[in-house]
Order: C-alpha cells, then structure tokens, then sequence
C-alpha cells in the first residue's frame, strides 16, 4: 500500500469510513456518509485501488490487506443483479410503520438499500450497514444491537445481541442464510449467526428468508429456524422439485423475483 500521506483528504476520509464500517461498504453507503455524490466515491475509489490501499468491486470497495479476504466483501461482489431482484421483491412486503429485522446478509444489505423508500420504520440489527443506510432517513428509528462485533460480517453476535433482540416484538425478520436442505431449513456456517436468526425467528409475527440461487447447491453445519416458522423465500430462481415439495411441506411460500419483472 502506498504511504498514507501520499494519499489525499478525500481518500483517506473514504479509508477511515471503510474502517468504520467494518473493512467493506458499497459506493452507496460511502455516499451518503461522506455527504459525496456516488460518481465521487467511485473516482475515489479508482484512485484508491491504484495506490494499493482498498480493492475495488463491482459496487463498492473493501480495505486491502488482512481485510481483503473478509466474508462480506466476497459475498457483496456475488449475484448482485440477483441480490438486488430479491430485495426489490422483499421490500414490497414492508409497510410503512412496520417493526422489522434486518441480518448480516449480503442480500438484506440489498433490501436495507431498498427500504430507504419506506418510513417511519423501526428497524432492529445487527448489521452495521443496515444501520447505517436507513438510521435518521424518513422518520426511521434504528435499534443496533449490542454484542461482540465480527468484523468480516460486519455485525454483532452473541449473548447481548440475543438477549436485547428478544426485547422486540417485531412484525416481519428478513434473514439471510448459507445455504438451505430439504431435511433440515436453512443453514449457516457461523453457530452464532444461527442462533441469532432463531432468536429474530421467535420475536417476529412473519419471517422471510432472501437468498440468491446459489445456496440452493451449498451446504453448511448450523441450523436456522425451524422450518415451519418460516412464511416465505425470497429467491430469483425456481428452487427445484425437492427442495419445492419441501418448502410447501412446511408451509413455506415461493416468490421468485424474475428478471424484467416487477410484481
């Protein structure tokens, strides 16, 4: 990476903004909070990449180094045209005024963007992006939750945030997931991310889950929410007849955000 001084006020305001962010951001998120235009976090961005100091990706940036391996910032860059499908999908489920939950997920990142069109929502997470994007915009109210911070998912996990999640009564979790088994739900790799899905699983009146694709094919060796508790997927492709005939066994609906596409 090329000496900081080198670097101008600008992009060292964007490399401190990526830190506190924890190490990844979409240009969006810069955006609004640098107070800059998207096209000037892209520039920045650019030149930033050049000197070695972040990695670019197609919507954003991460720090390089260490950093540059984190699971969030690979899983950003994934099926972004897919990702943002099913968050523009997810969101027409979400009224005005409703209280809901948002996870770590790369896909919630993409309907956390999307909700920014919605108001007066209280909005429970554990995401630092998802607080980021929707706290002090249309009257929101944005509840972070306490906990040990993960950097590489950018959230907090853990005993705190389960215990003050639990405070909520909430009428809607999105949830993202790592994979998903016609025997077993949804799976993920981390316990503690588990565990907290379950938690906002029994907190919420209804719980979505919004998954791209490529999960369908995954495995991992956590349990999510009981199946059953589970009202709707969220997903851009046809899940195939197993994992189907599984989610209508367990009274889970299908929508599927298809491309061109808006209802």
């Amino acid at each position: 990476m090329s000496d900081s001084h080198s670097l101008s006020h600008r992009e060292l305001e964007l490399v401190d903004a990526l830190r506190r962010l924890g190490g990844s951001a979409r240009s969006a998120e810069l955006a609004r909070m640098l107070d800059v235009s998207e096209e000037t976090v892209r520039r920045t961005i650019k030149a930033l990449n050049k000197a070695g100091a972040v990695q670019r990706v197609h919507g954003g940036a991460f720090l390089a180094g260490p950093q540059s391996a984190t699971s969030f910032a690979r899983r950003i860059s994934e099926n972004q045209k897919e990702k943002a499908r099913i968050a523009a999908l997810a969101a027409r489920h979400v009224r005005d005024g409703m209280a809901l939950f948002l996870d770590v997920g790369s896909t919630t990142a993409f309907v956390a963007e999307e909700l920014r069109q919605k108001s007066g929502l209280i909005v429970v997470t554990n995401s630092i992006g998802a607080a980021q994007t929707l706290a002090n915009h249309n009257g929101n109210r944005v509840h972070f939750l306490g906990g040990e911070m993960h950097s590489n998912e950018r959230g907090t996990f853990g005993y705190v945030a389960e215990q003050q999640l639990r405070r909520f009564s909430l009428d809607l979790a999105i949830l993202s997931a790592d994979a998903v088994s016609a025997k077993q739900g949804v799976l993920y790799h981390s316990a503690e991310e588990a565990q907290l899905a379950c938690v906002a699983a029994e907190c919420a009146q209804k719980v979505a889950i919004a998954m791209a694709h490529p999960k369908f094919a995954d495995t991992a060796p956590h349990c999510g929410p009981e199946p059953r508790r589970i009202s709707v997927l969220f997903t851009d492709q046809d899940p195939g007849k197993k994992l189907t005939h599984a989610l209508a066994e367990w009274g889970v609906k299908t929508e599927i955000a298809l491309p061109g596409k808006t209802g």
